[in-house]
């Protein structure tokens, strides 16, 4: 009898040391999923939904409270109750992992995947390598370049020096990351690069179209990803992580303008407060737009096979706001409200349907939209200001003024434009 009630007994711990040994491999795999996503620029929304779907399948009640730094993973499956926190901050956008990553999670929750080969795969997404540096290098001198032919440069010395600026800046960000993990070293000195080719551009051919050599060049390095996100956490009450997002894309605004105010210091030249940018005919913009959004798409690490759909829904945005700005004489704010609405329309299905991440997305769909040189204008009259000291010219403070006003206006319509319309989509199809 006392043999019997042993083996029982140890047929007992056998069995809970299985459902522990499974339990723990559920949170591993869905710590994993978490982990990718999070730190690959997908959505939160998207995020919380794809891990409890993956929990509904394995049997488990998942709460995901997504964070910066370290996400807290909350489950449930009737035998244990546990909480893990999984690390990760989301200051990358990869296309590649996101989509991949999704595509498991569809495998799973069909029934296609077990936990074990679920994890190989998410394993070997982990280890996805980005694109290459010499490709990064060249999208961002396209890109550049893309946006200069957009704002009105139309002389190839100029175009060309945009173009090896924002290429030489590529090489060096790819060359800091290998020596440094600080989030703002990268920004700070491919911005100072093109300070220096800004500096040199404005002493050796001054005019309206030479400081598009150094804000072209720092155009590119603006964080709209998170810009958009942290907007999309803010508005859905995610305020701890959406404030996260934001400080960082503001950060990495301050280093940016930071570097390029040093690099025209150093090159002993100013950047002229007083050039708006020119405007250029229809085919110009949607040609120039369509090759800032396959730059743009191609540093978020977007599949070759998927990248025509943001390029053509850009190139329409823009052709939209053209005709709105040049045609109906509207405000530049009410032309990128209705180009960013267009897009948010077009892009919350499309990226859905295909796993993509909208904020990586739609902010490559808009690049060029970003008042990007408002915002360095105002800093560049701000610096101006300061110098003089006493001296200063009340121009110098309209100008400031209005070049931020005019920035945080367009930035408020942009997010109206691309956030409204995915709301509206998803609150009506949720599972779209």
């Amino acid at each position: 009898m006392n043999r019997v009630l042993q083996v029982q007994r140890q047929d007992r711990e056998v069995a809970g040391q299985t459902r522990e040994a499974l339990t723990a491999q559920k949170l591993t795999l869905l710590s994993q999923i978490v982990q990718l996503l999070l730190m690959s620029g997908q959505t939160t929304e998207r995020l919380v939904h794809a891990t409890e779907r993956v929990g509904m399948r394995l049997g488990m009640r998942v709460t995901v409270l997504p964070g910066w730094g370290a996400t807290i993973l909350a489950f449930d499956d009737d035998q244990h109750k546990r909480l893990e926190l999984v690390p990760g901050a989301p200051v990358a956008v990869d296309m590649r992992k996101v989509t991949t990553t999704m595509s498991v999670v569809d495998e799973i929750c069909d029934g296609r995947r077990d936990i074990a080969s679920a994890e190989s795969a998410l394993g070997a997404v982990s280890r996805l390598s980005p694109i290459s540096v010499w490709r990064f290098a060249v999208l961002a001198a396209a890109g550049a370049a893309a946006l200069a032919i957009l704002f009105g440069a139309r002389h190839w010395p100029e175009i060309l020096l945009v173009a090896a600026t924002a290429g030489i800046g590529a090489l060096i960000r790819r060359g800091l990351a290998l020596v440094t993990k600080n989030l703002f070293v990268q920004p700070f000195m491919a911005a100072l690069v093109a300070g220096l080719a800004g500096a040199f551009a404005l002493r050796h051919a001054p005019g309206s179209m030479s400081s598009l050599v150094a804000l072209c060049s720092c155009m590119i390095l603006v964080p709209g990803p998170h810009l958009l996100n942290g907007a999309l956490d803010l508005v859905r009450g995610r305020l701890p992580l959406g404030g996260a997002r934001i400080g960082y894309a503001s950060m990495t605004i301050l280093m940016i303008c930071t570097g390029l105010l040093f690099g025209l210091a150093i090159g002993g030249a100013n950047l002229p407060v007083n050039t708006p940018p020119a405007s250029v005919s229809l085919l110009i913009d949607v040609l120039s737009a369509g090759v800032a959004v396959m730059a743009y798409g191609t540093f978020f690490s977007m599949p070759w096979r998927m990248l025509p759909i943001p390029v053509v829904i850009g190139m329409a945005a823009h052709a939209l706001r053209w005709v709105l700005i040049g045609v109906a004489h509207t405000s530049p704010a009410l032309g990128a409200l209705g180009a960013c609405a267009l897009v948010g329309v077009l892009m919350t299905p499309i990226a859905n349907w295909l796993h993509l991440p909208f904020s990586g997305c739609a902010f490559a769909a808009v690049v060029s939209l970003i008042p990007g040189i408002y915002l360095l204008r105002m800093a560049g009259a701000l610096v101006q200001l300061v110098a003089a000291g006493d001296a200063g010219s009340p121009d110098l403070v309209s100008t400031a003024i209005g070049d931020g006003t005019a920035a945080m206006i367009i930035l408020v319509a942009m997010a109206a434009g691309l956030i409204v319309p995915k709301l509206l989509i998803e609150g009506y199809r949720p599972q779209a």
